[in-house]
């Protein structure tokens, strides 16, 4: 039986999100079935150096093209095709964010069968529908995608399949005192944690506000990312009365700083989520997650309604603080267990990689 090349576009690896789980999808493919190749715009980053042990084929090259000056694109865009052409493989499995089109149009050209994830809720222009269009299939990793972007066109075929997680990798870890030596917490502390892309549709200022407003003795909040924005400059500003408010910079081993905490908050403002998966690593190791009611977030915390809350609603995120922090022990212990068989039970790895094996054959076999 012929093995099925399978190139994964992804801009790259500097940041660990989608690039993680390009990478747990490219080590779980079976070797079998499948040949993976990775194709980066720039091999920078930490994480790059973990990629490059799969010891799976990494192609360096500007994959998109800008549409403008019009008269030069077909140009530029022959590039990219020539590109293609010239890999042997069957499928391109695109991880860019952006809505660019040269992508599946430079594929379509070069006769590789295209398919991209649809990674976040951004939807403001017609490149979102001309990509979804020229794609010959499209993931959907939540549940209002389908309905919000393509449930009323029969010109493009799409499939909500969510992402996965390894729950022998990510479970409970004991309280890492190396950590809680590093910012001085105490096992008393009421720690509050979010590991998150400081970007302002993130709303950590909604958060910090809770935990002021919260009132908890002995609150700690660990905001783990990049600290290097203006947006963070302006986080700076409005915390630096409180030093119980912690900025990490960005982290390799984010486990760590999830063992010390309470509670993960996820406080992201109304444009949604695609699928993040900081919460859900949180919830795999039995931490508490608080998040608000958006598209994402509300797939990974259906069954656990009550601990929504409505976006930018300061004074509702500050009482569901309050909630987590009285909750007897008994209580707390049962939460733990629930929300981490929620993540086995929906979010397996297995099936993680299966239903992209099933869906690659399948296209591949039409």
């Amino acid at each position: 039986m012929k093995k099925l090349k399978i190139l994964y576009t992804i801009p790259n690896f500097d940041t660990a999100g989608s690039g993680k789980v390009v990478y747990d999808l490219v080590k779980g493919l079976d070797k079998t079935r499948f040949e993976p190749e990775i194709l980066v715009k720039h091999n920078r980053g930490e994480f790059f150096k973990e990629v490059e042990k799969l010891g799976v084929p990494i192609h360096v090259f500007n994959y998109e093209t800008d549409y403008y000056p019009l008269w030069s694109f077909p140009r530029r865009l022959w590039k990219v095709v020539r590109f293609f052409k010239g890999l042997d493989v069957d499928i391109i499995h695109s991880w860019h964010w952006s809505s660019d089109f040269s992508e599946p149009l430079a594929a379509r050209l070069a006769g590789k069968s295209f398919i991209y994830t649809k990674k976040a809720m951004g939807w403001g222009n017609k490149a979102w529908i001309w990509r979804s269009k020229l794609s010959h299939h499209v993931i959907a990793i939540n549940k209002a995608m389908m309905t919000e972007f393509f449930g009323n066109s029969s010109r493009i075929k799409a499939t909500y399949l969510p992402l996965g997680l390894d729950t022998e990798v990510y479970k409970p870890r004991p309280y890492n005192q190396v950590i809680a030596d590093q910012y001085d917490f105490q096992k008393t502390d009421f720690v509050v944690i979010s590991v998150v892309n400081m970007v302002e549709v993130k709303g950590i200022e909604i958060l910090i506000e809770a935990v002021i407003q919260s009132q908890i003795p002995n609150i700690k909040l660990l905001l783990v990312g990049n600290d290097q924005t203006d947006y963070v400059d302006m986080l700076r500003v409005q915390s630096k009365m409180h030093s119980n408010i912690i900025f990490t910079g960005k982290q390799a081993e984010v486990q760590n700083f999830l063992s010390v905490a309470d509670v993960f908050v996820i406080p992201t403002k109304n444009e949604g989520e695609g699928m993040p998966m900081a919460p859900v690593e949180a919830m795999a190791m039995g931490i508490p997650v608080i998040g608000s009611g958006v598209a994402g977030i509300e797939d990974i915390l259906e069954g656990f309604d009550d601990w929504l809350f409505e976006a930018s609603n300061i004074e509702e995120l500050a009482k569901l603080l309050q909630k987590i922090h009285q909750l007897p022990q008994h209580d707390l212990r049962k939460l733990r267990e629930q929300i981490r068989q929620k993540v086995a039970r929906s979010y397996p790895i297995e099936m993680f990689i299966k239903t992209r094996s099933n869906l690659y054959e399948k296209l591949y076999n039409k």
